[in-house]
């Protein structure tokens, strides 16, 4: 296990205690410095990620570090060819479910990458995003979601710090190993990234693969100001166990989960005796409390859960031993290669219907529609292996037309309009997953589209 850092092993209302004095502080400096003071600050500001856990053990994360936003201080230029620069921020669509205001859009970019070692890089990201598919609730909506790559070309093949401290490469993205003298935590260039991303048409999430088999990672997980993305996960593109890494990263940065792991044997971290996290799946409540309190996941006391045992109130978790309780033993937000549980699937559909609609209007709805036109409308099909799939309904004025009921388009002929009056047609599609218990969740669930329709 790493030392331990005093920024990384704390709960997450002292982690927005902190990041609002530091936003304060920074502010003030800038105010305070000169020009040239005040160009230099994004070179030393700092931030905070997630160390993952160790190789050879099971543990999905050890702590958190604070690290430099700009990257390694190991600078390095870029020297691409002028037919390298041609290639470089080509973005591709890599899977197409829609339009990207209704679809939660995913951009993944490579880094130690050369022009030649590009259709490698697109392999790697179609084989890691078809780990991160295979896990659940990914498996069910995969198809709420679009991946973009953009091709980042570096002038050498391979990042920094693979396979030591003393080996150094100029990749387009900074990425470099032994980040903050921890060998797995894989840390990049932050506004280097930010470059790329902002090349795709949207971004709701980051992956940044390492053209590396070294084991490491690193989760950014604090969302942008200036792309709007939730986080961004670092992952070597060659390790069996980074897409699960990445996977791990993705519950903080859309689930917004804590860790579910705890610092045995350090002092600071024995007993918890702050407030009620914020986080859904951690709580200062033990099990009988919370069913008294309907709080937290109250409403999963009992049920089994896929990463085994049944949901409860086990203590230790959010960094500390006692004092906190985590609903399962072992979950992916505390050991590598288990499933999310029942209520970290709970949380993570929340964070995809943050982001994606499940009613695309594929008619314009800005125009009224006469008889010789359609209503169409684009529902993504789920993947689960029940089978079950959203419930599509169709009303006029308010009333329910149970005859179309299941179908995604309706001609306006179908209505049997009698007069001259303009009319409201509306289609709604809802996903009634069981999943999902919590009501200010299933609200999310649910999205319609409303035509104007006349003769």
């Amino acid at each position: 296990m790493d030392p331990v850092r005093d920024s990384g092993r704390r709960p997450a209302v002292r982690t927005a205690v902190r990041a609002a004095v530091a936003m304060v502080c920074a502010t003030a400096a800038l105010v305070a410095a000169g020009p040239a003071d005040a160009a230099d600050a994004p070179a030393k500001q700092r931030i905070e990620v997630e160390i993952p856990g160790p190789e050879h053990g099971g543990d999905a994360g050890s702590g958190h570090a604070r690290v430099p936003a700009a990257g390694s201080p190991a600078k390095t230029t870029s020297r691409l060819s002028p037919a390298e620069r041609s290639a470089d921020g080509q973005v591709t669509k890599m899977i197409d479910n829609g339009s990207p205001a209704d679809r939660l859009d995913v951009v993944v970019i490579g880094d130690g990458y050369t022009a030649d070692e590009l259709a490698r890089f697109h392999t790697d990201a179609e084989q890691k995003w078809a780990e991160v598919t295979a896990v659940e609730p990914y498996t069910t909506y995969r198809n709420l979601f679009n991946v973009w790559t953009v091709d980042a070309v570096s002038h050498d093949s391979g990042v920094s710090g693979d396979p030591d401290p003393a080996t150094v490469r100029d990749t387009a993205l900074g990425s470099f190993f032994w980040c903050e003298n921890i060998e797995r935590l894989l840390c990049i260039d932050q506004p280097k990234v930010d470059a790329y991303v902002a090349k795709a048409p949207a971004a709701d999430l980051v992956i940044v693969l390492a053209n590396s088999a070294k084991y490491g990672g690193a989760g950014y997980n604090e969302p942008s100001a200036t792309l709007g993305y939730e986080g961004i996960s670092t992952a070597s593109a060659g390790h069996p166990k980074s897409g699960q890494v990445a996977i791990h990263e993705t519950g903080h940065s859309l689930g917004k989960l804590a860790d579910e792991y705890f610092y045995a044997g350090v002092p600071e971290y024995e007993k918890y005796t702050g407030p009620e996290p914020g986080e859904s799946n951690s709580s200062a409540l033990p099990a009988d409390r919370m069913a008294a309190q309907r709080a937290k996941w109250y409403r999963w006391l009992g049920e089994e859960s896929p990463d085994g045992g049944t949901v409860g109130a086990y203590e230790g978790g959010n960094y500390f031993v006692t004092g906190l309780y985590r609903p399962t033993d072992n979950s992916l937000m505390r050991v590598l290669g288990k499933p999310f549980n029942l209520p970290g699937v709970e949380s993570m559909i929340a964070g995809f219907y943050q982001h994606a609609r499940i009613a695309t209007p594929l008619t314009p709805t800005d125009r009224t529609l006469r008889l010789r036109h359609t209503a169409k409308v684009s529902v993504p099909k789920l993947a689960g292996a029940d089978g079950r799939q959203p419930v599509v309904r169709w009303y006029l004025d308010g009333r329910e037309l149970r005859r179309f009921e299941g179908r995604t388009e309706v001609s306006v002929a179908e209505l049997w309009l009698f007069d001259f009056r303009t009319h409201r047609l509306t289609v709604t599609a809802e996903d009634r997953t069981p999943s999902v218990r919590d009501p200010k969740v299933k609200r999310t669930l649910r999205s319609s589209v409303d035509w104007n329709v006349r003769l």
